[in-house]
């Protein structure tokens, strides 16, 4: 059986969420160790539920369905991301509720420099496309990746101005990859991946585009951007979850203003009022309070001259005389925690020392 296997079966246990399973990975040392442990040892683990140590022991059911799920994403060209992968978005690692494995298809970068989530009502008015077509099309400059949900409405419209902009987008799907939903955006998400961008999701194959998997899937979108931009939205909606969301992840929020007595703009209105997300007219805006502004080549630069802190040192010292250097030796010769090192080796390629690479691999700027 592969650690792949494992991984994926983790994720089907009862009682085990994100949050936990992850610590127990973390405690363990990784999911397959967890499959490995006995009863009495999982009884002395601080949170592990009896229907969790039942399902550990008798693991057979899980795993067979984790093997159907490994034959699926083979054949459709699919690509697992663990939680400890380096290929996995590593904003998601900051956030507590991050999923533990997401399915993914496509080639944009997820761990891009720049981050921009749009997301809105499915009711978009003219005035709403102008705003939304307008904004992708300005941030075509900033070398950014644009993330949204491929639903109807202010969704549809950032996908394909960014196909239409030559800009790499990838749509968070509520359903699993066997289908994409709504249907007829099903010609968009291949134009997507087509383009460069790509579609993402952390539902298993066959799961249906039910109505809670998509405020799950609001948190995804959220927590993987630096600055989330609502277009329009009514008062209640999936727009104002993932503005929260964001919020509490401390990411960026932005929303267009609107007419007082326009139904999908109170929600955007309501943001700015009570300080929810900073007001936006244009790009400008969010240049300027992202600071993307005044990142000229000398500051990049200079990053690269900064102190570095102890952990940093046993990160960077992994180096030595090479220019890249493999994710399992960084966990090998730091012998840090895996969450530690993805955290670290985070804020280093934010700050331009390091960059990732195909294959786990991490390589000096």
């Amino acid at each position: 059986m592969t650690s792949l296997q494992y991984q994926i079966a983790l994720t089907l246990l009862p009682g085990i969420g994100d949050i936990s399973g992850k610590k127990f990975v973390q405690y363990c040392g990784s999911a397959e160790a967890i499959f490995s442990e006995t009863r009495k040892s999982l009884e002395k683990i601080s949170g592990m539920r009896e229907a969790s140590i039942e399902a550990i022991c008798n693991p057979k059911p899980y795993l067979k369905r984790a093997e159907e799920e490994i034959a699926f994403i083979e054949k459709n060209d699919i690509r697992p991301l663990f939680f400890l992968d380096s290929d996995y978005p590593r904003r998601l690692l900051q956030c507590d509720d991050g999923p533990m494995m997401l399915y993914y298809k496509g080639a944009a970068n997820l761990n891009a420099n720049r981050v921009v989530a749009i997301v809105g009502t499915r009711n978009i008015t003219e005035y709403g496309k102008e705003n939304c077509q307008q904004l992708v099309e300005d941030l075509k400059q900033d070398n950014v990746l644009i993330v949204s949900g491929l639903a109807y409405g202010v969704d549809t419209c950032a996908h394909k101005a960014s196909v239409k902009n030559n800009i790499p987008t990838v749509g968070v799907m509520g359903s699993g990859m066997q289908q994409v939903y709504p249907a007829p955006n099903k010609k968009l998400a291949a134009d997507m991946v087509e383009q460069g961008g790509g579609i993402l999701t952390e539902c298993l194959s066959g799961t249906q585009p039910d109505r809670e998997n998509f405020p799950r899937r609001n948190r995804i979108i959220a927590g993987m951007a630096d600055a989330v931009v609502v277009i329009e939205s009514a008062m209640k909606g999936g727009s104002l979850i993932t503005a929260d969301l964001a919020n509490s992840y401390n990411r960026d929020v932005f929303a267009y203003p609107g007419r007082v007595l326009d139904i999908y703009s109170q929600g955007c209105n309501y943001l700015i009022r009570t300080n929810r997300a900073h007001l936006m007219e244009s790009v400008l805006n969010l240049r300027y309070i992202m600071r993307w502004d005044s990142e000229t080549k000398t500051e990049k630069q200079t990053a690269l001259f900064r102190e570095f802190t102890d952990e940093e040192k046993l990160v960077m010292d992994c180096f030595g005389t090479s220019a890249m250097v493999n994710l399992d030796d960084i966990i090998v010769k730091t012998e840090l925690p895996t969450t530690k090192i993805a955290a670290l080796l985070l804020n280093l390629e934010f700050d331009g020392v390091l960059m990732a690479m195909p294959g786990k691999r991490y390589q000096k700027c």
